[in-house]
């Protein structure tokens, strides 16, 4: 997605849409493919400065109203306050083509990952000092916090060397042996009661990896007829993890315990992010085609799409 100049854009869904409870509480059968008139409502659109090249990962510090937002080409990764919609700081020090960032709320840091120099940057949540710098391997891109543990798991890798790297949150050491598996692995969620990596493989066709943190062993799952699986989220309540595919652009849902896909739709294209909404069982699907899509589950799921 190259973005020189873009815009954010603050939604909120709208739970009473004219026809969605009649529609989705009937039981009665239609197209899966159904168009509601307002899904989601544009609450702000705030301007952004030029920025070089594209825009990668989001990251949000909630206690302060800020988001933050890796601007992979512009070597830089920006913080974006939501109260005032302007950009607040830019941080460079260190960086090359940023790709991922993950703000800890219960330990007030900020972890980026470059894809340029292999390393993790670690910044103070208050003021972005850059406080401990990390070198991962090649091309860190997705990392996660585990908070049963208070670790934060790094995907990274090239080729045939790649893994998971586990490090302590806290100090930022490197925790026990690395977890390896075939190919880079792109978006991954971790089980927070169980000890199952799930991750995005899209390399060779396109597969569907779990990975058990304890003992390192993999079953694959692969995708059928489609390719190109980066985005991924999880609801692990109801064992679920959504991924989204680019060629062809499809939404499709996997049971976390068999592997088995259990639900398949059309969603928009070149999806680079996925979000599950646990309290209203929604799941928003960014795509750089200018569409958000909404699913609801579990027992059925309609599709919305809004334009900007």
């Amino acid at each position: 997605m190259k973005l020189r100049c873009c815009c954010l854009l603050l939604v909120v869904a709208i739970l009473s849409v004219p026809g969605f409870h009649s529609s989705a509480q009937s039981g009665t059968k239609s197209d899966p493919l159904v168009h509601a008139r307002v899904p989601l409502q544009i609450y702000e659109q705030a301007p952004l400065p030029p920025l070089s090249g594209r825009i990668d990962h989001f990251t949000a510090d909630a206690k302060r109203r800020r988001v933050i937002f890796s601007a992979l080409g512009n070597h830089s990764v920006e913080v974006f306050d939501a109260f005032t919609a302007t950009i607040i700081h830019s941080i460079k020090e260190g960086l090359d083509e940023p790709q991922a960032v993950l703000f800890i709320d219960e330990l007030d840091k900020l972890w980026v990952t470059n894809a340029g120099n292999g390393k993790v940057m670690i910044y103070t949540g208050a003021d972005y000092k850059l406080e401990k710098t990390i070198d991962v391997g090649a091309d860190p891109d997705n990392l996660r916090y585990h908070a049963p543990t208070k670790t934060v798991i790094v995907g990274y890798g090239e080729g045939n060397v790649a893994g998971f790297a586990t490090f302590n949150a806290v100090t930022g050491e490197r925790v026990g042996k690395d977890l390896m598996i075939d190919a880079h692995p792109e978006s991954f969620q971790i089980e927070e009661q169980g000890s199952k990596i799930f991750v995005n493989v899209p390399t060779g066709g396109g597969v569907v990896e779990s990975v058990d943190r304890k003992t390192g062993a993999i079953s694959k799952w692969p995708l059928k007829g489609v390719r190109g699986n980066y985005a991924m989220a999880i609801n692990e309540a109801d064992h679920r993890i959504f991924v989204c595919t680019r060629k062809i652009p499809m939404f499709l849902a996997f049971d976390t315990e068999s592997g088995r896909e259990v639900a398949r739709l059309p969603s928009t294209g070149s999806c680079d992010d996925v979000y599950f909404d646990a309290r209203r069982k929604r799941v928003y699907i960014l795509g750089a085609e200018g569409f958000i899509s909404v699913f609801l589950e579990p027992a059925q799921i309609w599709t919305y799409e809004v334009q900007d």
